[in-house]
């Protein structure tokens, strides 16, 4: 059977997915969790709703809505209803979930380096390169790849 990208790249991201999650489970958080929390940590004092998840890391309502819920329950934020619209609910980090951001962000950094061992800075280059120009190839102006500024 021939060797596919979406299937290495599917294998890739279940790799660090697991070991995220087996890193992070001290914490009693998941990698989508981590994720999550990641990004409500970067966003600084911007109000974040759901639908701002749900664009960034490319994931369903039902799933962001069942992330926040846990997230809520384990107490690492607050959904607090929005003064100017009172059907939205901002997300707040609460010092739990930013007490976790460092070592999410650690985890994020190991699990990078790990996929890159032995590559030159070129091929890194080259690497992130080639995988944001195949992103944009499957979902051009979809706005599938983060801006710098928020990476």
């Amino acid at each position: 059977m021939p060797v596919h990208f979406g299937h290495l790249i599917r294998i890739l991201h279940w790799c660090c997915d697991q070991e995220m999650t087996e890193n992070l489970e001290k914490m009693d958080l998941t990698a989508s969790q981590g994720w999550v929390l990641m990004f409500v940590f970067h966003r600084g004092n911007r109000p974040t709703y759901a639908k701002d998840v749900e664009l960034r890391l490319r994931l369903s309502h039902p799933t962001v809505s069942g992330l926040l819920s846990r997230l809520e329950q384990k107490g690492f934020i607050a959904l607090e209803t929005d003064p100017r619209d009172r059907r939205s609910k901002r997300i707040v980090l609460l010092e739990k979930g930013r007490a976790c951001q460092e070592m999410t962000h650690q985890q994020i950094l190991e699990n990078e380096s790990r996929i890159v061992q032995g590559f030159t800075p070129e091929e890194r280059a080259l690497f992130l390169n080639f995988l944001q120009r195949a992103i944009e190839n499957m979902h051009p102006d979809s706005g599938c790849i983060p801006e710098k500024e928020e990476q």
